[in-house]
């Protein structure tokens, strides 16, 4: 099955007609014609059965046949993770992430970053990509990137609080720690991890801090190890 992503389709939404870019996509590159069928989601869970009614290759239409919402994962995963110095380590994280399950993600500016701006267009197009070649339904949020000590003030009661550091103090091994079908915050530092007054105002704030292995990860790594844990521990 194919997937294709549609935000503006409704649950009510008969007749859909795809922008021109896809349009082309769809006759011209995959060949599709007249009767044939597709399968296409708005990102909010709607999995759409549709039947094209004109293959032209600027304004493809079809119509919709069937509709139907999919499960919602029985957790919630928000990971806040610092953006890396090369940009594609990042945008593989955000692609694996999504394909393993992550619902909401939050780029972190901290003392250590030295990647400070980030191209959410681009990020947006990986993670709709990301959404269709894994067949689910729903787009990861993507906001936008804040300042660390911005986003402790902002985030400190979002059920289960996970701050991932590499420094030598007391922390719990995550996979012990995290509880199923909850709602968890996981914050990942930059390469030079967070500084010792982050973790400090972290934890004051509520914020577990936590090991993912036993070896020095990097950003990318941790971030994928961390959202992998917390899939396993919800079965």
């Amino acid at each position: 099955m194919q997937l294709f992503y549609a935000p503006e389709i409704e649950k009510d939404t008969k007749l859909f007609s795809f922008n021109k870019e896809e349009s082309k996509h769809i006759s011209k590159v995959l060949r599709k014609k007249e009767g044939d069928q597709l399968y296409i989601t708005n990102g909010k869970g709607w999995l759409f059965e549709a039947e094209i009614i004109n293959a032209d290759i600027k304004h493809c239409n079809v119509a919709i046949t069937q509709a139907r919402l999919k499960h919602k994962k029985n957790y919630y995963l928000h990971m806040a993770v610092a953006p890396t110095k090369m940009n594609d380590r990042y945008e593989w994280f955000l692609e694996k992430a999504t394909e393993i399950g992550i619902d909401e993600i939050t780029p972190i500016i901290c003392e250590h970053s030295e990647r400070k701006v980030i191209k959410p267009e681009r990020y947006e197009k990986i993670l709709q990509s990301a959404m269709k070649q894994s067949l689910t339904c729903y787009l990861p949020k993507l906001n936008d990137a804040i300042d660390f000590n911005t986003f402790i003030e902002n985030n400190n009661s979002e059920g289960q609080l996970f701050i991932a550091h590499c420094e030598d103090d007391e922390k719990y091994d995550l996979k012990r720690k995290v509880l199923p079908d909850s709602k968890t915050l996981l914050l990942i530092g930059p390469e030079g991890d967070f500084s010792s007054a982050e973790i400090k105002k972290a934890t004051s704030s509520g914020y577990i801090p936590v090991t993912l292995s036993d070896n020095r990860l990097r950003t990318e790594t941790a971030a994928i190890v961390g959202c992998h844990i917390i899939s396993i521990a919800n079965g």
